[in-house]
């Protein structure tokens, strides 16, 4: 009897020690796998910076033009107006470059253009619509928008953050930015200088497609892996 007593407890103590084995395996497997992962960074992701804020403008067609208009797709704003001539700098051939460049990228979502033009009163949307023509912009990927005073303050200087004032001489005085929006409204990215790099604008937006067309299924688990490890590129 007490043999049978010390063999049961035997086989006990080993299935206990198989387990903590196991459980130890499996732990160091674990963590190999994520020192790998922030490591070797298999996946790169644009940090979901804040919310962009919404606004309800005009476009450069007298249209009603909303930031729900631009759900689902990736935007990349900037700030400038029609007259902006030396020293100021027209942050327009940016955007245009980047027009250009949209091929380069193929992406089930597409990337839309949007300039808001932080000088309503002469800006109207016919001027709008003439300075697009100018810069060559496509209607279907560029659009141009235009507000109320107060409305654009709120939007541009308390949504985005970018200050900009008048001048007595009619001149006004913009810090130059573009942004990087994804389809649920989350600026992903920000460039707060007049001449981005476009290589770099262009690779984030590969990055934010790749995101979007990766975003079901398994894919989307390795996804957020890469927002928790911080794998942002350099």
């Amino acid at each position: 009897m007490a043999a049978t007593v010390s063999s049961v407890s035997k086989t006990t103590s080993s299935s206990g020690m198989l387990i903590w084995k196991l459980f130890f395996g499996l732990f160091g497997v674990l963590a190999v796998a994520v020192i790998w992962f922030s490591t070797a960074r298999p996946i790169l992701v644009l940090p979901r910076i804040t919310l962009a804020p919404g606004f309800y403008l005009t476009d450069q067609t007298g249209e009603t033009f909303t930031s729900e208009a631009l759900r689902g797709q990736i935007a990349l704003y900037n700030f400038t107006y029609t007259s902006c001539e030396s020293p100021c700098e027209q942050t327009s051939q940016v955007m245009a470059e980047v027009q250009s460049r949209l091929p380069e990228v193929a992406a089930s979502v597409p990337l839309k253009l949007v300039t808001f033009s932080i000088d309503p009163a002469r800006d109207t949307p016919e001027q709008l619509q003439a300075f697009a023509t100018e810069m060559g912009a496509d209607p279907a990927v560029w659009h141009f928008a235009v507000g109320g005073a107060q409305q654009l303050k709120s939007v541009i200087g308390g949504g985005f953050g970018v200050y900009y004032d008048d001048f007595e001489d009619g001149r006004i005085k913009l810090d130059p930015a573009f942004f990087l929006v994804d389809g649920s409204g989350l600026i992903r990215a920000e460039y707060r200088t007049a001449a981005p790099d476009v290589d770099i604008i262009m690779r984030d937006f590969g990055l934010l497609a790749a995101e979007v067309d990766h975003s079901e299924g398994i894919y989307r688990f390795a996804y957020e892996a890469a927002h928790l490890f911080s794998c942002y590129p350099r």
